[in-house]
């Protein structure tokens, strides 16, 4: 039963603002320290001058082929030390193609303390059977890299930027690896489906990374300004910064390598899907507008939800489908 428009913005609403309750309560547990604006200061300046492709760049890695009955599991040790055990190993579930290991294989990249795969299943299913094989990728502190003692995703993003921004590095860079061996067994085409914190990763992936058919970034969090200083969600977050004297001029340096408005898709604009949320208050439609501006040629879809629903995705499906996307007879 579809609600009224008033109806459905309300329960919108209402969903986002629970998960800001949570966030709340949950980075409350996190609290900085005297040196943590030197920390920044210093992270920051020893990574001044990098390009996006030096910061993220890939460390050669074996990952050890899986046998039995798909989902495969892939794990390997992180280029990235976050100084967590369960963090530092990265982890992939591999949906091959039926037949055809050398198809094209998107990347679902989920959304920050995603709770379950079961839908991530399904979207692989439909995706094996339009021939594409698919990889649900673990993204830092969440599944099975959740440190003992925390929740899932809870380390992600806290108001240490330093780990926040890590992660995202961690994150990229190793999806780089496990684009590198899905080449070495002749996948040379990708499709990055990507949510929310999933989004943000996957739009920084796109701009150091070439080879997608298509990049579909669904309430992608762009905006890191908005996210810090400004969004409901980052009200803890922004306090602990301001206690220890750091204000918006410091992060905002490191922009240029973890901002998704500061870099390009390689693989071109026009292969690019923004989907947002109308009323979405965290990863707000005004700012995935914002960005679509900035990827001149990038398409852009919304609908009438918060950040929580269940719109969007069927509803970047039937983009994708329409422009022959997902079709075992798409070419580059």
């Amino acid at each position: 039963m579809k609600l009224p428009p008033p109806l459905n913005r309300l329960s919108a609403r209402a969903l986002d603002g629970a998960m800001c309750a949570m966030m709340f309560a949950i980075q409350r547990r996190h609290r900085l320290h005297a040196g943590s604006r030197d920390a920044l200061d210093s992270y920051i300046q020893s990574h001044l001058g990098r390009s996006r492709d030096e910061y993220f760049s890939p460390a050669p890695v074996e990952i050890v082929d899986a046998v039995g009955i798909p989902p495969y599991s892939l794990a390997w040790t992180s280029p990235i030390s976050s100084g967590h055990a369960e963090n530092d190993i990265a982890y992939a579930m591999h949906f091959p193609a039926p037949g055809n290991p050398q198809a094209p294989t998107v990347l679902f990249l989920h959304a920050l303390m995603s709770a379950s795969d079961r839908g991530y299943r399904q979207w692989a299913a439909r995706f094996n059977a339009a021939g594409w094989g698919a990889c649900f990728v673990h993204l830092p502190y969440h599944y099975s890299r959740v440190p003992r003692g925390f929740r899932n995703g809870e380390l992600a993003i806290t108001a240490d930027l330093v780990r926040t921004a890590e992660g995202l590095r961690q994150g990229v860079a190793e999806l780089r690896q496990l684009m590198a061996w899905l080449r070495q067994k002749g996948v040379n085409e990708f499709g990055l489906w990507a949510c929310s914190y999933g989004g943000w990763i996957g739009a920084l992936l796109a701009s150091v990374e070439r080879d997608f058919r298509f990049v579909a970034l669904i309430e992608p969090i762009v905006n890191v300004d908005h996210a810090i200083w400004h969004s409901p969600t980052g009200l803890v977050l922004r306090r602990e910064l301001r206690r220890v004297r750091i204000e918006s001029e410091l992060p905002a340096r490191h922009f240029p390598l973890t901002s998704p408005m500061h870099g390009q898709p390689l693989c071109g604009a026009e292969r690019v899907l923004l989907a947002a949320g109308q009323y979405d208050t965290i990863s707000r439609a005004e700012d995935v507008g914002a960005l679509q501006k900035l990827w001149p040629g990038a398409a852009m879809i919304t609908e009438p939800q918060g950040h929580f629903g269940y719109r969007l995705m069927p509803a970047a499906w039937a983009w994708l489908q329409a422009r022959g996307m997902v079709e075992r007879s798409s070419v580059k």
